[in-house]
């Protein structure tokens, strides 16, 4: 398997840190790197978390990543990483 990050996905990280980083640099640099980290364990495991219906016949799937919700689906050999946002946010 391998791991690709769309482009908004990559953007939600830079929103997160952008949100994060006027009150604590470092801390908001390291919730990006875990929150780039944490896709890591899928490649092992891609089925690991909760599966959304409403995208049917598409493989979307969410995991909990502390505090975050990240979307990914999976195609082929693929798992894209879709959308990430903090559980607290209006989505």
């Amino acid at each position: 398997m391998e791991l690709s990050w769309t482009s908004k996905g990559l953007s939600d990280l830079a929103r997160l840190y952008d949100f994060l980083a006027p009150v604590n640099q470092s801390a908001a640099a390291r919730a990006v790197q875990a929150l780039v980290a944490a896709p890591a364990s899928l490649l092992a495991n891609p089925r690991i978390g909760e599966k959304l219906e409403e995208f049917e016949p598409r493989e979307v799937r969410r995991i909990l990543v502390g505090k975050y919700e990240m979307r990914y689906e999976i195609q082929e050999s693929t798992i894209y990483i879709l959308r990430l946002w903090h559980t607290r946010e209006d989505r």
